[in-house]
């Protein structure tokens, strides 16, 4: 299958990275490559470019896109990127130059109806980024409490309806199960006021993201990833992270802020005796966003922010 799929804030991303020829750089969520295939162009003889992707299908797609089999300076790795320091280790790449981390579902995921990501067409219900994992959304639907579901719902959907549709999922589950993703977007539709359903977003959106992010776990992982992401860097490294969400952007920029924090002591103390010192230094102090001739070529870009730190 063909895949069409702009990198989100490419030209931000690889200012905010400084690539050196010689450099060595990791993008931790490769996706189809659009990002790596730009860091690679950058690159000299003596660089070397790491991809990770959870996904098996990105791996492919990556391999064939960037020559990764005729190019020794690439090297693909397929692994969540919160086994990060153990790849490097494996790697023998104790330390590198910049990491770029592109959060959230890729397009082509969202292309590939199987995957049943989508709210808009009909698959089994399933959003798993790694296909090796064993927790699917049908899992979730039809199997968690209406609690946990109200719970992931407002909390990682930021859905206001979220009791309305947790109560009608249990109710539905209770007949028969719920088995595809267009199954389960209509219930959602149906469970809302009809002025939600009128809304210029699609209704199901806000829980499908939900839904996605408790089946991969993407927020547990994100600030332990984040801290070993910058013990992976070379002093003067840099570290990007585009977010699309609230919940992303929060935890990256609270992790960014507690990085850059020295002593913790409290303020009383005469002297120091926690001994921590700041890690990382922002390069921005606000998230950069997409200008608007990005925001009319890219749908996708309009809740991107990237977030960029620097090693001390």
């Amino acid at each position: 299958m063909e895949y069409t799929h702009k990198p989100v804030l490419l030209r931000e991303c690889l200012e905010a990275l400084e690539i050196r020829p010689d450099g060595t750089y990791l993008d931790g969520t490769l996706g189809r490559a659009g990002h790596s295939s730009e860091i690679l162009s950058r690159l000299g003889p003596g660089g070397r470019l790491i991809g990770l992707d959870r996904d098996d299908a990105a791996i492919k797609a990556a391999r064939e896109r960037l020559r990764a089999d005729e190019d020794d300076r690439v090297t693909l790795v397929h692994a969540n990127f919160q086994d990060l320091g153990a790849v490097l280790a494996e790697l023998g790449r104790p330390a590198v130059d910049g990491m770029l981390f592109d959060l959230g579902v890729s397009s082509p995921q969202l292309d590939d109806a199987e995957r049943g990501f989508s709210y808009q067409k009909d698959a089994p219900l399933d959003m798993r980024m790694d296909r090796r994992e064993g927790l699917t959304a049908r899992d979730i639907v039809n199997e968690w409490s209406y609690e946990e579901l109200r719970h992931i719902l407002y909390d990682y959907g930021e859905e206001r309806y979220a009791p309305a549709i947790a109560r009608a999922i249990v109710k539905k589950r209770a007949e028969s199960p719920i088995e595809t993703t267009l199954e389960l977007s209509d219930l959602i539709r149906a469970a809302m006021p009809p002025a939600a359903r009128r809304e210029k977003q699609h209704p199901a959106k806000r829980s499908f993201q939900a839904i996605r992010i408790a089946v991969n776990r993407e927020l547990e992982a994100l600030s332990p990833m984040l801290e070993a992401a910058v013990e992976g860097l070379r002093p003067g490294g840099r570290l990007a992270v585009i977010t699309f969400h609230s919940l992303e952007d929060r935890i990256v920029k609270t992790t960014f802020r507690d990085l850059t924090q020295g002593c913790t002591c409290p303020p009383s103390f005469p002297v120091c005796v926690c001994g921590n010192k700041p890690k990382i230094r922002l390069v921005s102090r606000r998230p950069i966003v997409a200008g608007d001739e990005e925001l009319n070529e890219n749908a996708r870009a309009r809740s991107a922010k990237l977030r960029v730190a620097e090693k001390l």
